[in-house]
């Protein structure tokens, strides 16, 4: 993890630039709905090269610690709705937040969960169907973290958001997030992996599309018939 987080840094001039180097790699990882029987490890993330909302955040977490930036997770609980398009078989679902000290203050962002070519088809789906919410993100919640501040993909902090059901507090890493109480107490971990397991290949189906869809070549204009002037 040094050796990565080192290759991601070394031009880098202060924490800054070195947190937006790893966030941007991090970031670019295409966003992919695997069937897991376990958590992985940052490393094994790193290199499948992929990985949903904990995968990521996992090693997002890791590479910056790994630069000598203190990093930690929050957990929020968000309302189904907020999956609409990728899945309809869920009440609630629980995301990770980033959250990196940087100026003096801790930095929160969600935005590394959905790759460009993702968040560009699914704000383009969101759009033809009229919703605000769905596929994960808001119509107009923010695309990316620019190093300073918060950005969220709900647009909006989480104490303000509609979709935050709760706030489950902050985290080490996922690991201590299963092992909490409020975890062992809301979702028996056999039934939550096995739910989300089963709707693991219809997410990533929905997925595929929304990139393919996102790297379609644009069709060309049709070139217009010259007129001809009669006779």
């Amino acid at each position: 993890m040094r050796l990565r987080a080192h290759a991601l840094t070394q031009l880098c001039k202060n924490d800054r630039e070195k947190a937006m180097a790893i966030y941007g790699f991090v970031k670019r990882m295409p966003f992919h709905k695997p069937i897991k029987i376990r958590l992985r490890t940052a490393r094994e993330v790193i290199d499948a090269g992929r990985g949903d909302a904990e995968d990521k955040c996992t090693a997002l977490i890791a590479l910056l610690r790994a630069s000598d930036i203190p990093a930690r997770i929050r957990y929020i609980e968000l309302r189904g709705e907020i999956l609409r398009g990728l899945t309809s078989g869920v009440a609630s679902a629980v995301r990770s937040v980033a959250e990196i000290w940087l100026n003096d203050r801790w930095n929160s962002t969600d935005t590394y969960i959905f790759d460009a070519a993702y968040m560009a088809a699914a704000r383009e789906r969101l759009k033809k169907a009229g919703w605000d919410w769905g596929y994960g993100i808001h119509r107009e919640g923010n695309m990316i973290w620019p190093g300073a501040g918060d950005a969220w993909l709900g647009g909006m902090p989480t104490d303000r958001d509609p979709m935050v059901m709760s706030d489950m507090g902050v985290y080490n890493d996922p690991m201590e997030l299963l092992d909490s109480a409020i975890w062992r107490a809301s979702y028996p971990r056999l039934a939550r992996s096995v739910q989300w397991n089963v709707l693991a290949p219809m997410m990533e189906r929905v997925v595929r599309e929304l990139r393919e869809e996102a790297l379609a070549p644009v069709p060309a204009p049709r070139a217009s018939r010259p007129h001809r002037s009669g006779q």
